[in-house]
Parts: structure tokens; C-alpha cells; sequence
């Protein structure tokens, strides 16, 4: 058995001590006696009558930093809920005990949680567009966080405010604090969602999906200053993530979850080269950053796709009024029969051009071409042919289908639109295209909400299918969805581009993914084109520091290379 497996700690109880220079895991055994701050036991929730934690054991220490792993539903959110005794609806402890400190959290009133939450236990939510009140100032948020706290004075509250702004990264901290979140980007609205929960000190700070919407350099970002500052203040983190590479990179223990039961845990490298459960196994394979598989190089061929010095200016409005240059000078092409991935951070122009490619924005200057013709200039039945040819998927699977129609209708919606077939005709090939995107017949009479969103977007792959086009434009199509689904989606892209020759153009802020599905790759920032060529040259040899920068920021790069 390697030396790392020797060091894996079972389901039951944590078995690592710290270096007390570096305070990362050591891998030696600890004293068990040991009072950890958090421990919970046999603990078991259920919704209405069915249970969905089954006896969950845990362990974390003070100073510790572990990570919770595991797939959409297999608990992490439920228990996280459970332990801040926010379980909706239905949801109840039935079982079991949570310890923090000394104070027995499953069985305490509700003025005792009311002290813990944001006192002794902080949370970073996932989604900071919804998890921050639009009509208020992001200052009064923190200030309502440190008045629950006891804080008084219009002059100390208002101090203490910039300082915690200041402390998570936001520069000009006493301006900002008048602002509203609509005025920050998605990165600096997670540093407020930060500052909110180390307004009280909290012993045990909970990071839910904390960086899951971002690019991959703000990513980083946020996750070094959240390092940072669990550091300065000696706190405990809890980190929730779908992501192994992140929490290999970021933690000194990994906890992973599957069907509401925790399989196995241990110190991320020995979780990484040496992984015990099948399903952590499948979770390392599926995790693009960290399998590095790219796909065999594709002979050159004629291009379906060609983008040339594309302009896209917007005008502003307000004081100093002017232009953004959201795509300055853009050209690339896409190759039939392969995939081209155009990368790079919030903002750098990938949407604008993709939004272009479909017609739904006019360009300031340039084309792009479809088989020599414009979307952009075209009229009439010429324009209705190349949308036919051209079809998108997009980000959010549940925001663009409509939650009222049925999953027939849904796909059925483009084969009306442009006149194809009868009703027995179109609902015929509805159930083809679903199986091509391998779900059963009977989701068709299914609506959006009661899909997972794996199966939601495989019905979005369906309708971009049912005219049979050539090209489609997948624009962050598996940015929400956790690795293993992901791993099916991409799987599914890959076996109908083979069987149906289709041309993708991927627009995506992950380069693990680039890795793993793309034959070419074009890298933009602030509009601009700065790095273009196949996969396997840019990514072995990139020529530009910021392409450098993006890979080097890939959560769990550096422990796949030494597991290597």
C-alpha cells in the first residue's frame, strides 16, 4: 500500500495532526481525546418520512481547514442546514448529536442558535446575486451583522464596516460602502458576503460553494484572501464544494459525502493518489483540472465558422459617458466536425461574440460567418436558414426553459416555430431526441422543475438538436453543474458530435474543461484576443503570461502533477 494510504483517516473519527510551523496536516496520528470544536454524531435528518442523513460521524478541530465533497444531493447542503438548524421545510433532526464546543446544537432553543448564527458560526453562501439584499447599501449589510453582535455607535459601526471591506480586498472601502450590490462585480460581492460572515469573529467559518460562479483567477483570488483571513483570525473553515480540486489545494482534510453517508476522508494527497471508495475514484476521473485527458488532435479541415476583426462597442450612459469595447478586433475560426473553446475571465468579450455568432447582437464593425454568410446582415428566408444552422445552449438550463411548459412542448418549440411536420410527426421526433441526450421517453410530459439539473440540460441539448443543426454555440453550458454531471454532459457533447458531425464553439471561464473536450482553444481578455492555437499548444506552451496566469490558477493542478 503507498505511504499516503497509511495516512488515510476512516469515516468515523479525524486521525491528522497539524505542524504547528505551517499548520497543514501532518498525517500523523493525534490524540483522540482531543476536544475538537465541532464533533457530530450518528447524526440523522429526514424530510417528512424520508431520511436523507443516515448517522453522519464528523470531527473538525479548532484551526483546521476541512473540506466537504460529494455530487449534487449527496447531503453536503442538508447537513451544513442541520448543523445551523436551518432545515426547510419538512426537514427535521431525527437522530444524533451536534457538538460545538460544549453546547449541544441539535437539542438548543432557538435563542441559543439565534447567539451561534453569525456569532460563533459564520457562513459564506454560494450566490451572492441572491444572498444580498439589491435595495440596500452593501455597507448597512455588514452594519446589520455587527449590531446583531452588540456593536453600537453610528461612528463605530461605520468604522468597523471599512475596515472589514478593507480586510476582504475591496479597495476604496469607505466610497463602496455607500454602493449597492448591482455595483460590484460577481467576485466583489463574495468579498462582502465574507466580510458579513467575519463581521462577529466566528469560531467555525462555513464556505458554501463560495466560488463556484466565478473564472478561475477570481476564484483564486477569493480563495487566497479567505485563506488569509481564517489565518489572521485563527478560525476553523468548513468548506463545501463540489470541486476536489479546489478543496485539495485549499485543505487539510477532505471529507467525502455520497447518499447522505460519509465513504471516506482523508488528507488530500492521499485521497488523490490513492482513493479507497469507488465513488471518490469517480469523482477524481471526472474532475477535468485534475484527469488532464485532452482529445486526439483533429486533421485540419474547412472551417464552418469564421470570426474576422470583430468590434463590439457599447455606449455608456452617466457622468463621463463614452464606449466600452467589449470585442476590439476579434478573429478565429471553427473548424467542421470539432469543437473551438474561446476562454477567458468575466468580461474579457467571450459572450459579446457569442451573442454575435447567433444574431443577437449586431457587431460595430467585422463579421462573422457561417459557411461564408452573415446572420448579422441577412434577411428573410436566408437569415431563418442560417438560425436553423446555428443553435445555442446556454448557462442555466432551468432559466431558459420555460417552467410552464412541459418538456414536449420545449423541444417541440423550434420544429413549430420553423414549420417542420405534423403534431404526430414532431412528437415522434421529440422522443428521439431524447434519446439521443439518453432520457426516457417519459420526461416528456415531465416540466423543468421537476428535473435535476443534469437532465435539464440535457433537454436543452435536445431542442438545440431538433433542427439538426451544424453548429452550436454552448456558452458556460457546464459551469453550474457538479463534476460528475458535468463529466456525463461532456461525454454526451463528444458522442453526438461523432455521430452527427457537429461543430461546437465553447464558451467557458474552466480551462480543465477546455482540456477536456476542446481541439482548439482561443484565450481573450478585455476583448481582445491574446493567445490562439490547438489545445495541446497552448496548454504545453503558452506564449502569453496571462495564459500562463489562467493556468496556473486551475483548482488542484498542482497535486495532479505530483500524483502523477
Amino acid at each position: 500500500m503507498p505511504q499516503d494510504a497509511e495516512d488515510r483517516t476512516m469515516p468515523d473519527r479525524a486521525t491528522h495532526d497539524r505542524d504547528t510551523t505551517t499548520g497543514r496536516t501532518t498525517g500523523l496520528p493525534v490524540d483522540t481525546g482531543a476536544h475538537p470544536l465541532l464533533s457530530v454524531r450518528d447524526l440523522r435528518v429526514a424530510f417528512g418520512e424520508r431520511e436523507v442523513l443516515h448517522g453522519v460521524d464528523l470531527d473538525v478541530r479548532r484551526g483546521e481547514r476541512v473540506a466537504i465533497v460529494g455530487q449534487s444531493g449527496s447531503g453536503k447542503s442538508t447537513l451544513i442546514a442541520a448543523l445551523l438548524r436551518l432545515l426547510p421545510g419538512a426537514g427535521r433532526i431525527t437522530g444524533g448529536e451536534i457538538r460545538l464546543g460544549d453546547d449541544d446544537l441539535a437539542h438548543a432553543d432557538e435563542a441559543l442558535m439565534r447567539r451561534v448564527r453569525g456569532g460563533r458560526i459564520g457562513l459564506v453562501p454560494q450566490d451572492p446575486s441572491t444572498n444580498l439584499n439589491p435595495s440596500m447599501r452593501v455597507g448597512a449589510q455588514i452594519a446589520d451583522a455587527l449590531r446583531a453582535g452588540g456593536l453600537r455607535g453610528r461612528s463605530a459601526v461605520r468604522q468597523r464596516v471599512v475596515e472589514l471591506m478593507t480586510e476582504a480586498g475591496i479597495p476604496e472601502a469607505a466610497r463602496r460602502a455607500d454602493q449597492y450590490p448591482h455595483e460590484f462585480s460577481g467576485g466583489m460581492r463574495q468579498r462582502i458576503l465574507i466580510a458579513v460572515a467575519l463581521a462577529r469573529q466566528p469560531e467555525l467559518l462555513i464556505a458554501d460553494e463560495p466560488t463556484s460562479a466565478l473564472d478561475v483567477t477570481v476564484q483564486r483570488q477569493i480563495l487566497d484572501h479567505l485563506q488569509t483571513l481564517v489565518d489572521q483570525h485563527g478560525t476553523t473553515l468548513l468548506f463545501v464544494t463540489h470541486d476536489l480540486g479546489v478543496a485539495a489545494d485549499r485543505t487539510d482534510r477532505v471529507v467525502v459525502m455520497l447518499d447522505g453517508e460519509i465513504v471516506e476522508q482523508g488528507a488530500p494527497a492521499a485521497i488523490l493518489r490513492d482513493p479507497q471508495h469507488e465513488y471518490t475514484k469517480r469523482l477524481i476521473a471526472a474532475a477535468p483540472a485534475l484527469s488532464g485527458v485532452a482529445p486526439e488532435p483533429v486533421a485540419a479541415g474547412e472551417p464552418i465558422l469564421v470570426v474576422s476583426d470583430l468590434v463590439k462597442e457599447y455606449r455608456l450612459r452617466g457622468r463621463g459617458a463614452g464606449t466600452l469595447r467589449a470585442a476590439d478586433g476579434v478573429s478565429f475560426a471553427v473548424r467542421r466536425g470539432t469543437t473551438t473553446a474561446v476562454v477567458g475571465e468575466s468580461g474579457s468579450g467571450k459572450t459579446t461574440v457569442a451573442r454575435i455568432v447567433l444574431g443577437l447582437e449586431t457587431p460595430t464593425s467585422g463579421t462573422a460567418l457561417v459557411d461564408g454568410k452573415s446572420i448579422g446582415t441577412a434577411r428573410g428566408a436566408e437569415r431563418r436558414e442560417i438560425r436553423r444552422r446555428v443553435q445555442p445552449v446556454f448557462q442555466d438550463p432551468y432559466g431558459s426553459l420555460d417552467p410552464t411548459s412541459t418538456i414536449e412542448r420545449i423541444i417541440d418549440e423550434p420544429l413549430r416555430v420553423f414549420g417542420i411536420g405534423d403534431r404526430a410527426s414532431r412528437t415522434e421526433r421529440v422522443c428521439t431526441l431524447l434519446e439521443q441526450v439518453a432520457l426516457p421517453r417519459e420526461v416528456a410530459q415531465l416540466r423543468p422543475n421537476e428535473l435535476s439539473g443534469g437532465q435539464r440540460q440535457r433537454v436543452a441539448i435536445a431542442r438545440a438538436l431538433a433542427l439538426e443543426p451544424e453548429l452550436i454555440i454552448l456558452d458556460e453550458a457546464v459551469s453550474a453543474l457538479d463534476v460528475l454531471v458535468q463529466e456525463q454532459i461532456l461525454a454526451l457533447l463528444e458522442e453526438l458530435q461523432d455521430r452527427l458531425g457537429l461543430s461546437y464553439l465553447f464558451i467557458t471561464h474552466d480551462l480543465g474543461v477546455v482540456r477536456r473536450i476542446a481541439d482548439d482553444v482561443v484565450v481573450m481578455r478585455r476583448g481582445e484576443v491574446v493567445e490562439r492555437g490547438t489545445v495541446a499548444a497552448v496548454f504545453d506552451a503558452p506564449q502569453q503570461q496571462y495564459t500562463r496566469d489562467l493556468l496556473d490558477a486551475i483548482p488542484g493542478r498542482s497535486l495532479a502533477e505530483a500524483a502523477v
